[in-house]
């Protein structure tokens, strides 16, 4: 293969070590690499191992330095022309991420560490087609502050090379050049020397009298660079000088960590060097900026590796703890820190090795260089509209957990939340240039889900969708439509535009029978008319603790069972408020539940759920926190009954087995009611609040029993809507194959 990585620099620590060794290691295996940074004290070290390098300043936020290094980084691709292109670190995998959507090259990245995810910088966040982490506890963070599908991770460890990292290289040389008596105890630390990193550092500064009165003779070595190397160097001439021996020495930023590491007697510090003086059969004191864990032994294996030996977790280090650590662990008998040494590197060669390290990356760039489809996604997306919401969310899950091989470009009017929300590339809608270039690229445009094709709301709608349509097959791309709701259509015009365009399109899965029987009296004679199910019947809610948390932020009675509501403006319903409060009084009185609204679409909802409220006697309460779907769903999941008009409300609430009622405002509202086998308490526009509570009532008679029902009905549409993905990949792999 021919890799490229891309970084910001090659200076000390531990994330540059990580990549040379890896880089090194591929080469070593006969793999072409290059590697993209603004250069460090590794240059010459990874040129004399045959792996090319490129001088691009990818180290800095300043605009101007991030224009010119997209530039450069540009050209060395067009040079490279790599087989898979690997960034490490935020600055250099979101240039990656400008240029591959125009490029395309198979684009991984590597999460070293967590960082600052607020404000503008998360803008500059892209994680590529998948994402390797350096522990478990690095991938949680992924998935719980950006959203990444657990799928898309791979976990890898910080390999290290255990012939350079030895216990059999000398150690003289390195205490002569550095001054030191080779009969006195010599203890390294490796970090660099910056705010973010130092603290165990500026400590044992701070703390090297007290240890020459508890270990007399003792010498420190502390080997990096950084901002705080100046000032570190003077507090430790200080302490030379009264001392009157070169007690602390500070090396600088050094290519040559294993003699260090190899001189010592005791390592302290954090990370992945903490893992080369593990390989070097050396004792250690896990500290530095995230925790003190102290000296390792097999008791702390397991804490250390959650937190991928940084200590995360662990209180803070303090001097005194240090202290009194460095003291016992000197004061061990030879033997002691001769065995606690050996198990270290024992760990490092079962769990450690930069062979593994490889082979980890070897197999994620396997799977981006497979074949990968690209579908283009058009649907009512980036509208913070909970029910389309689920439905792309679902979508996408149900299409990765189908297939890795799939990447998906989304038309989303929010681009950027679409992004963050489902972890797909996602274009402007209404840019056309971005859509024309988008279906340009694909395999194929998959219109849906949801009733798209419908001209209740307004014709414009079911025109932009139209067009999308006919500008894929005019670039010979093939249309697809999803899991769709069809009409309701009343202009004669539209319906034979839409009879068109389902005639055309090469495959057709629909929502629900009511929709087959529409394209029917259209006159579409197809037999492939594929009837599944919404996607969203196969989205996993939030967990139950998430929603109790937001049914008491919305002040709910914890002891108390409760109705959910869900109601959206519709014109023509006049006196649709009033009747309706008075189905949800005969709610609290006639049943104890409390009322609870929901809003699917708050800037929508927000008023008609308040006019209800108004009109009620009863006390009811709103959840008027902001929720993506999945969270909505678990909400729902605490309910007793659900009582609404919008469709996905009702979806969430036969997702999470909770008997539900309709309100009809749309046909889709009440095809969707029959495929669920539940009730529906009459049409906004001619509401009979007493025939909705008779209704109400005949369901709560027969609760168990509806309950039952709803179980299997809901269990057989999800199997239903898992037909989509697999439609949709035999389509693919036929046209592969054609």
């Amino acid at each position: 293969m021919r890799i490229l990585m891309a970084t910001m620099g090659l200076d000390i620590g531990g994330a540059e070590t990580h990549i040379v060794e890896l880089s090194k290691q591929l080469r070593a295996q006969g793999h072409d690499v290059a590697i993209a940074s603004n250069g460090g004290i590794y240059v010459p070290e990874i040129e004399a191992a045959g792996i090319r390098h490129y001088c691009v300043p990818m180290h800095r936020r300043d605009l101007r330095c991030m224009l010119r290094a997209r530039s450069l980084l540009r050209k060395v691709l067009r040079q490279e022309q790599p087989d898979v292109v690997h960034a490490h670190a935020r600055i250099p995998a979101f240039l990656c991420a400008t240029l591959w959507r125009r490029l395309r090259f198979p684009f991984v990245t590597t999460a070293h560490w967590v960082f600052e995810n607020r404000g503008l910088v998360r803008y500059l966040t892209n994680w590529g087609q998948r994402t390797i982490a350096v522990s478990q506890d690095i991938k949680e963070y992924l998935i719980q502050e950006y959203n990444l599908p657990e799928g898309r991770i791979s976990v890898t460890v910080n390999g290290i090379d255990t012939q350079k990292f030895s216990p059999d290289l000398p150690r003289d040389g390195v205490l002569a050049e550095l001054g030191l008596n080779p009969d006195r105890p010599v203890l390294c630390h490796v970090s660099r020397m910056d705010q973010d990193r130092a603290l165990v550092a500026g400590q044992l500064v701070e703390l090297a009298p007290e240890l020459d009165r508890a270990v007399p003779g003792v010498q420190l070595v502390l080997v990096g660079g950084g901002e705080l190397l100046e000032e570190l160097q003077a507090q430790a001439d200080q302490v030379n000088r009264a001392l009157g021996r070169p007690c602390v020495v500070l090396t600088g930023p050094r290519a040559d960590i294993n003699r260090i590491v190899a001189a010592g007697d005791l390592f302290v510090g954090v990370s992945r060097a903490a893992l080369e003086a593990m390989a070097a059969a050396k004792p250690v004191i896990l500290a530095g900026n995230e925790g003190c864990q102290g000296l390792f032994t097999p008791e702390q294996l397991a804490p250390a590796q959650a937190g991928n030996f940084c200590c995360r977790g662990f209180p803070l280090p303090t001097p005194q703890r240090l202290l009194d650590e460095v003291r016992a662990a000197l004061a061990l008998e030879p033997a002691r820190r001769e065995q606690l040494g050996a198990y270290g590197r024992q760990v490092i060669l079962k769990q450690y090795s930069v062979h593994r390290m490889a082979q980890d990356c070897l197999e994620v760039y396997e799977k981006v260089r497979q074949r990968r489809y690209r579908v283009v996604m058009s649907g009512y997306y980036g509208f913070s509209n909970a029910g389309d919401d689920a439905i792309l969310q679902s979508i996408c899950q149900g299409i990765a957990a189908a297939s890795d091989q799939v990447d998906i470009t989304v038309l989303s009017n929010a681009p950027g939340l679409t992004q963050r929300m489902c972890q797909v590339q996602a274009e402007p809608r209404f840019r056309a240039w971005r859509v024309f270039q988008a279906l340009r690229r694909c395999d194929v445009l998959l219109s849906g889900g949801g009733s798209l094709l419908q001209d209740r709301t307004s014709t414009r709608s079911l025109m932009y969708y139209l067009t999308v349509m006919g500008a894929a097959r005019l670039l010979g791309r093939p249309v697809v439509l999803y899991a769709n709701g069809i009409g309701p259509l009343r202009k004669p015009g539209n319906r034979r535009r839409v009879k068109r365009a389902v005639e055309r399109a090469a495959l057709v899965t629909l929502r629900d029978r009511s929709s087959q029987q529409e394209l029917r009296a259209m006159g579409v004679k197809r037999e492939d008319l594929y009837v599944t199910a919404d996607p969203v019947f196969n989205l996993a809610p939030a967990p139950a603790q998430r929603g109790r948390e937001l049914l008491a932020q919305a002040g709910l009675p914890t002891d108390r069972a409760f109705a959910a509501v869900s109601v959206r403006a519709w014109p023509g319903v006049e006196g649709f408020s009033q009747a309706l409060a008075g189905v949800c009084d005969h709610l609290r009185r006639a049943h104890g539940l409390e009322v609870l609204f929901l809003l699917m679409q708050p800037d929508r909802d927000r008023p008609a759920a308040q006019a209800v409220r108004q009109a009620m006697r009863e006390p009811s309460w709103l959840l008027d926190t902001p929720c993506v779907p999945q969270e909505l769903m678990a909400v729902l999941g605490q309910a007793k009954l659900c009582l609404a008009m919008r469709l996905h409300t009702l979806i969430f609430a036969a997702r999470m087995a909770v008997p539900c009622v309709g309100l009809v405002y749309d046909p889709k509202v009440d095809s969707y009611l029959r495929e669920l086998g539940m009730p529906a308490a009459g049409h906004v526009e001619d509401f009979d609040g007493s025939a909705a509570a008779d209704c109400v009532d005949r369901l709560m008679a027969d609760y168990d029993a509806t309950l039952a029902r709803l179980r299997d009905r809901s269990e057989q549409l999800a199997q239903s809507a898992r037909e989509n993905e697999r439609l949709l990949l035999e389509l693919l792999e036929r046209r592969d194959r054609a």
